[in-house]
C-alpha cells in the first residue's frame, strides 16, 4: 500500500497491526488478537474521519493515487467481447486513448478511455493518459462510428490534459480537441461519461462532452491542473495547493454548480483500497443512467446535452 503524505498517522495504526499479525502468540500471551482488533478500529476510525473531511488538494493526491483502477481495470471488468478499434487513419495511433466496441451486458457500446498505465513501462507507453492530437482524431473517429450504427458511447477519463508537447501542437492539437468536443456534442446516441481520476482541461473535456457526466467521489474535473493554474495565477507552481483550493474542482463542487450529474461514492480511504466494490458501483450507476438516455429519441438526446452545456456558468 503506497500511502500519501496526509495518511501518517493511517500508515503509522496500520503499520503495527501488520507487525502483529507476524507474531506468533504463545498460549499465555492471548492478548494479540485483541490488540489487533482494537488497532484496526483505530485506523479505520482514523480513515475514515480523514476521508470526510479532505481539502480539494487532498482530493487531488487520491485522484493521482497510482493504484486507483485505471480505465483497463474498468474495460476488463464492467465490457465483454471488446474489440479495440486503433488509429485515427490519418497519423498513427494514439496509447492514451483506448477505444472499440464492446457489450455492457446485453447493450452494445462504444468504450473510450485514457488509459495512463499501471507501472512504469505501461506509463510510457501510454504517454501518462496524455493524448496527442491523433487520440482524439481516434475518439472523433470512434464516435462518428457509433452515431453511424446508433450504438451508445460510455467514456472513462483519467489524465492530467492534453499532452503539450511542441509536436503535438505542430499536428493540431487543439483543432483535434475541439472537432472531438464538437463531435461529442452532435452525435444523436446516448454518451455518458465517467470521470475515474484526473479531468483535466481539454483533453477531458474533448471526449467528456455527454448526456451525463459521472464523477467518482475523490476524482477533479478542472480547466487546468492546480500547478498549472498556479504557475498563471503567480508564477508559482508551489502554490498548488491555494490554486486547488480556490478553484472548485471537486465532485462535491460541480454537481452543487450542476456542471456533472452525479457522484459515486468511494470506499473509505479511496477507490485505490477496495477495487471491486467500486467497480461494482460504477457498473450499477452505468446500467441506471444508460437506461434512462437510450429511451430517448435522437433529436432529444442532442438537445439535451446541448441544452445541458449551454447552461453551464449562466444566471438567471
Amino acid at each position: 500500500m503506497q500511502y500519501l503524505d496526509f495518511e501518517k498517522n493511517v500508515a503509522e495504526l496500520e503499520s503495527k497491526v501488520s507487525e502483529l499479525r507476524q507474531l506468533t502468540p504463545s498460549d499465555e500471551d492471548i492478548s494479540i488478537d485483541e490488540n489487533i482488533k482494537q488497532l484496526e478500529q483505530k485506523a479505520n476510525m482514523a480513515l475514515e474521519k480523514l476521508y470526510s473531511t479532505l481539502s480539494p488538494w487532498q482530493k487531488t493526491k487520491v485522484a493521482r493515487h497510482p493504484d486507483r483502477p485505471h480505465f483497463r481495470d474498468y474495460l476488463e471488468a464492467l465490457f465483454e467481447d471488446f474489440i479495440e478499434l486503433a488509429g485515427d487513419r490519418k497519423y498513427s495511433n494514439d496509447h492514451a486513448i483506448i477505444g472499440g466496441l464492446a457489450k455492457f451486458g446485453d447493450t452494445n457500446v462504444m468504450v473510450i478511455g485514457h488509459e495512463k498505465g499501471s507501472n512504469t513501462t505501461e506509463r510510457i507507453k501510454h504517454n501518462f493518459g496524455m493524448a496527442g492530437p491523433e487520440g482524439y482524431r481516434k475518439a472523433e473517429r470512434l464516435m462518428s462510428l457509433a452515431d453511424r450504427f446508433n450504438i451508445p458511447i460510455v467514456t472513462f477519463v483519467d489524465t492530467a490534459g492534453a499532452y503539450p508537447g511542441i509536436g503535438a501542437e505542430e499536428r493540431g492539437q487543439s483543432e483535434a480537441i475541439a472537432r472531438s468536443t464538437q463531435t461529442c456534442l452532435n452525435v444523436g446516441v446516448p454518451l455518458i461519461s465517467i470521470i475515474i481520476g484526473e479531468g483535466g482541461s481539454g483533453g477531458a473535456v474533448a471526449i467528456a462532452t455527454a448526456n451525463r457526466v459521472i464523477m467518482l467521489e475523490h476524482s477533479i474535473y478542472t480547466v487546468a491542473s492546480p500547478e498549472a493554474s498556479a504557475s498563471i495565477l503567480w508564477r508559482d507552481s508551489g502554490k498548488a495547493s491555494e490554486a486547488a483550493n480556490s478553484m472548485k474542482i471537486t465532485a462535491q463542487d460541480l454537481i452543487e454548480m450542476k456542471i456533472i450529474d452525479d457522484v459515486i461514492p468511494e470506499p473509505v480511504g479511496g477507490a485505490h483500497r477496495n477495487h471491486e466494490k467500486i467497480l461494482r458501483d460504477v457498473e450499477t450507476t452505468l446500467s441506471r443512467h444508460l437506461s434512462e438516455i437510450t429511451k430517448l429519441d435522437r433529436k432529444i438526446i442532442i438537445e439535451d446535452r446541448r441544452d445541458k452545456f449551454l447552461a453551464i456558468g449562466r444566471v438567471g
